[in-house]
C-alpha cells in the first residue's frame, strides 16, 4: 500500500474505530433508577461497583424529592413514561399495584440466589404482598421505638425501661411526679399519626375490616389504644405540641424536658452529634411496650419495584439483586444509616455492636404492616386529626373513634363500589 493511500484511509479507520466504541456503549443496557431524597445520593455511590460485575449495564440514578415523587410516579404511569427500577415508600405499593403497573416479582425470588425471603423480617416482608402478589423487595427499614434518658429514669425509681403499658404507665406518672415546671415524661407531637399507629398495630383486631371495605376503628382493641394515648395528655404526661412546636427535640430532651421520645432510627445520628460528649451515656433506646408484653411496632420503609413497562427487566432484577446483598445493604447502612431489611446484614460489627441500634433490631422482628389498600395514607392522617381533638378534650374516646370509622368508611367508598362491582361481574 503506497504512503498516499495510507493517508486517505487512516482518516476513515479512525472514524471506524470510534463509531466502533460508540457502537459498543450503545450496546449496554441502560437502566433508568428512580430514588428519593439522600438515598439517591448514597446509592449512586454503590453504583460503580455494580457496573464492574456488570459491564453491559450502565445505571442512571435519577433523584426525585420526597415532596414531588408520588405525582412525578403517576404522572409517568398515566404516560407510560416511568423508569425501570425505582424506589417506593411501603404504603404507596398499593396504590400503584392497582394502578397495575408493577411487575410480580415472585417467579423471581423463586430462581434467585440472594433474595432469601426467610432472611427479612417477617413484618417487612409482608408490606411487599398485595393482593397475595410479591410486589417489591424490602430495600430498607425503619420503625418507631423509645429514646429515653436512662439517668431520669433512674432518678425517678427505675432501673429498666418498660416491657409492658402498665409498667409504662407507672414510669411516665412517676417521671412526671419529679419532673420541673414544663418538663414532660414524654413527647407526642399530635400532628405525627405514627405513635398511635403504633400503639394500634400492637392490638389484636385489625385497623381495617371486610377486606379493607370499612374502618374498624371502633374495635375494643383499637379503643384501647386511643384511650392509652389520650390518657398522656389529660394527665399532662405529654404537652399538647406538635412537632413545629418542637424544633429541637433533642435539645429538649437533652435539657430534661422530656424523659421518653418516641420516634425513629434516623435520630441515633441526631442525638450523637447534637448532644454534648458529657450526655452520650445519658440516653439509650428501648423496643416498645406492648398491652401485655413486649409491643409491636410499624413496618415502615422503602421498598425497590419493576415496573411493568421495563424493557430491561431481567437487568433490572440484576440490579434489585445486587441491592439486596448483605454486604451491600451494610455499606448502604454506613453511608445513610437506613436499616437493612435482612437478618444476615446486620452481622457487620456497625450494627451488631452499637447498643443504640440493637432495641431495632429486637423491635424489627415484631413489626406489622399497615392496611394494603390505596387509601390507607389518606385514612391515617384523618386519623391523627381525630386523635388530636380527643388529646385536646374536644371528643371523648367514643366520639373520635366513630368520627374515625365515619372519615375512613368516606374514604373508602370508591373501593368498595370497585370491588362490589368486580365481585359482580364474576
Amino acid at each position: 500500500m503506497s504512503r498516499r493511500r495510507w493517508r486517505l484511509l487512516a482518516p476513515a479507520l479512525l472514524l471506524v474505530g470510534i463509531a466502533a466504541c460508540r457502537g459498543d456503549h450503545d450496546d449496554r443496557h441502560t437502566l433508568t433508577f428512580w430514588a428519593m431524597g439522600r438515598e439517591s445520593e448514597a446509592v449512586a455511590q454503590l453504583m460503580p461497583a455494580f457496573e464492574r460485575e456488570h459491564p453491559d449495564i450502565l445505571v442512571e440514578v435519577q433523584q426525585l424529592p420526597w415532596k414531588a415523587a408520588h405525582q412525578k410516579l403517576l404522572t409517568a404511569i398515566a404516560g407510560d413514561t416511568t423508569p425501570d427500577v425505582a424506589q417506593l415508600g411501603n404504603t404507596w405499593l398499593a396504590e400503584l399495584h392497582a394502578l397495575d403497573a408493577l411487575v410480580p416479582l415472585q417467579p423471581y425470588v423463586e430462581r434467585s440466589r440472594v433474595v432469601q425471603p426467610a432472611d427479612y423480617f417477617p413484618g417487612i416482608w409482608a408490606t411487599n404482598r398485595i393482593d397475595g402478589r410479591l410486589v417489591g423487595i424490602p430495600w430498607y427499614v425503619d420503625t418507631r421505638l423509645l429514646f429515653y434518658r436512662r439517668d431520669l429514669l433512674a432518678t425517678a425509681g427505675f432501673d429498666a425501661p418498660p416491657r409492658d403499658w402498665a409498667a409504662w404507665s407507672r414510669q411516665l406518672a412517676a417521671l412526671q411526679a419529679h419532673a420541673a415546671p414544663d418538663h414532660y415524661a414524654i413527647l407526642l407531637p399530635t400532628n405525627e399519626f405514627e405513635q398511635l399507629l403504633s400503639l394500634g398495630l400492637q392490638q389484636d383486631e385489625p385497623l381495617l375490616r371486610d377486606g379493607g371495605r370499612y374502618g374498624n376503628f371502633e374495635s375494643a382493641g383499637f379503643k384501647r389504644a386511643l384511650a392509652f394515648y389520650v390518657e398522656r395528655f389529660k394527665r399532662h404526661e405529654a404537652p399538647l405540641l406538635s412537632n413545629t412546636e418542637v424544633p429541637n427535640p433533642w435539645a429538649e430532651v437533652g435539657r430534661g424536658v422530656y424523659a421518653f421520645y418516641f420516634s425513629g432510627p434516623w435520630n441515633i445520628g441526631e442525638f450523637r452529634q447534637r448532644l454534648p460528649a458529657s450526655q452520650q451515656d445519658a440516653w439509650a433506646t428501648a423496643p416498645l411496650p406492648g398491652p401485655d408484653g413486649p409491643g409491636a411496632g410499624i413496618a415502615s420503609g422503602s421498598s425497590l419495584v419493576i415496573f411493568r413497562h421495563s424493557p430491561r427487566k431481567a437487568q433490572a432484577w440484576l440490579l434489585i439483586e445486587y441491592l439486596s446483598r448483605p454486604s451491600v445493604q451494610r455499606q448502604f447502612y454506613q453511608l445513610l444509616g437506613d436499616m437493612p431489611p435482612r437478618r444476615s446484614a446486620w452481622q457487620g460489627e456497625a450494627l451488631r455492636d452499637d447498643p443504640a441500634v440493637r432495641a431495632f433490631r429486637e423491635q424489627l422482628e415484631r413489626v406489622k404492616p399497615t392496611p394494603p389498600v390505596p387509601e390507607w395514607e389518606r385514612i391515617v392522617t384523618e386519623m391523627q386529626l381525630v386523635a388530636a381533638r380527643a388529646a385536646h378534650g374536644e371528643l371523648t374516646v367514643d366520639q373520635a373513634a366513630a368520627e374515625i370509622d365515619r372519615r375512613a368508611d368516606a374514604i373508602l367508598a370508591k373501593r368498595r363500589w370497585m370491588l362490589d362491582r368486580a365481585g359482580s361481574t364474576r
